[in-house]
């Protein structure tokens, strides 16, 4: 496997390295995060004219058909520079769901708004005591004569805060973990009958617990089949997965960067402390930390573009993902180790990319959950036999 960038897509990492360095920095950062919004319009909108937003999307539509691979470089540089905008909740997961799944109508009524910047979209979804469990869905979205009424609540959807509109999972049948009837609709963010209670995460992100008391969606709302979209939530989550992995490798990257610069200018017993040949081999690992971390986030967005067994695509991302997990854990807290005291003052950005590399830990599922995922999966990527 070739593990260098095309040109193509090296250019359009660099021009978004250029633009993080100019308007992105981490104080202009920390105080996108303390605003009201929690995300900058402004660069939103540079995204959409340097054609992010588009990327992944149909040609038909204006997008330009890029694949995970094309999104791996981009991710790596928004997980270097921390970036709190809504990517991965509008084009990474929502605008993937409507590609996949979504009405002909649909698509051309959101996905040119989502590449031209003027729509921001979240996938509402998790519940509580769900624990990662895709099919754990107790909302319910019951049939009336004007489309569907929804009844429940979901928490931690992430980008909803700043979301105008909304992809909810809802049960049309079944019980609650039921692989059955699940449905997925996309509906406006300001429907009656919906109520956001918006906070900050540990990271920096926005998210918002979401409750939905007798709102009332119309029957066009329904993308793909009714009571059959677990199969296409598990594909847009791993889809995601992948690209959280690739963040990750930017946000790990620079704490290897900040740990290095730092052994080499903070000076004890005379010496900077980078000379010291214990510091030395910690400075080692936590690079080979990151090298096999960017093997496996590559191979995790080689398959979701190229593999159609979902069974051997889930063995794959549960792999990639606990490779990740491990790195994350592992270079964070060395990085924190290393700088001493100050490696988690709130004014050093390594405690920021701390924060996110301890989320990115669990997001779309924690080492545990994905090694029970990778056992339950044989070599050859089917089940294996229950006792």
């Amino acid at each position: 496997m070739n593990f260098d960038y095309t040109d193509e897509q090296q250019l359009l990492a660099d021009s978004l390295r250029r633009f993080v360095d100019k308007a992105y920095d981490f104080e202009a950062r920390r105080r996108i995060v303390a605003s009201s919004e929690g995300y900058s319009r402004e660069a939103w909108m540079q995204f959409a004219e340097l054609g992010l937003l588009g990327l992944p999307l149909p040609l038909d539509i204006g997008g330009f058909g890029g694949s995970a691979l094309d999104l791996l470089p981009v991710m790596e540089v928004m997980g270097e520079a921390l970036v709190v905008e809504p990517y991965l909740a509008t084009v990474g997961m929502a605008s993937r769901f409507i590609t996949l799944g979504g009405t002909p109508e649909q698509k051309k009524n959101v996905l040119p708004a989502i590449a031209a910047g003027t729509l921001t979209m979240a996938f509402a979804h998790t519940e509580r005591n769900s624990r990662y469990d895709l099919a754990h869905v107790t909302l319910q979205a019951r049939k009336s004569a004007d489309g569907y009424r929804l009844e429940g609540e979901k928490c931690v959807v992430l980008g909803a805060p700043s979301a105008h509109m909304l992809v909810v999972s809802a049960r049309t049948a079944g019980h609650e973990r039921d692989v059955a009837g699940i449905s997925l609709f996309l509906i406006d963010a300001a429907t009656p009958g919906v109520a956001m209670r918006r906070y900050r995460t540990l990271d920096g992100l926005r998210a918002a617990d979401i409750v939905f008391r007798d709102a009332l969606v119309p029957a066009d709302s329904l993308a793909g089949k009714e009571g059959e979209a677990l199969s296409l939530i598990e594909e847009v989550v791993d889809y995601a997965t992948a690209l959280v992995c690739a963040e990750a490798l930017g946000a790990i990257k620079y704490a290897n960067d900040a740990t290095l610069e730092y052994l080499k200018t903070r000076e004890q017993f005379g010496a900077p402390i980078g000379s010291f040949q214990a510091l030395q081999h910690r400075m080692v690992d936590m690079l080979i930390s990151y090298e096999q971390a960017r093997s496996m986030a590559i191979l995790a967005c080689a398959t979701v573009d190229t593999q159609s067994d979902p069974q051997r695509r889930k063995r794959v991302i549960s792999a990639a993902k606990i490779k990740i997990a491990d790195a994350c854990r592992h270079v964070s807290q060395e990085s924190v180790q290393l700088h001493g005291g100050m490696g988690m003052s709130d004014e050093l950005k390594l405690s920021h990319t701390f924060r996110r590399l301890t989320m990115i830990a669990q997001q779309f599922g924690d080492v545990d959950h994905h090694l029970e995922r990778f056992a339950e999966m044989q070599g050859d990527g089917s089940p294996a036999p229950r006792e």
